[in-house]
């Protein structure tokens, strides 16, 4: 399963409404090869969902992660900062063997 802090729920909510996003729209997240330690991270809204995604729903926001995606994610939790240094979501995962400096990739 993948969890989302009260934090990336707040910001989730915002961004959905500030950008009038359409009722169904999930959030998918996901990894893709590339980044500094192998794996990527990626997160984004996406209005269709497979019948072979895992859908977890929290707080009124559905989550969405291809079965392949999932092998590397499951028990994630993605959450939201801010602070002098930025503004972003940052991912949780007790999978990674080895992260980046910036937290935006990982190994296993």
């Amino acid at each position: 399963m993948i969890t989302i802090t009260d934090r990336a729920v707040k910001e989730v909510k915002r961004i959905v409404e500030e950008q009038n996003l359409p009722d169904g729209t999930v959030l998918r997240v996901g990894v893709k090869g590339g980044g500094c330690s192998g794996f990527s991270y990626t997160l984004g809204f996406d209005d269709t969902v497979s019948e072979v995604d895992q859908i977890t729903e929290q707080d009124g926001i559905r989550i969405a992660c291809d079965p392949k995606s999932f092998l590397y994610l499951s028990g994630t939790q993605v959450d939201f900062e801010e602070s002098l240094m930025g503004r972003g979501f940052k991912f949780g995962n007790p999978n990674a063997s080895n992260t980046c400096g910036c937290g935006e990739s990982f190994s296993v």
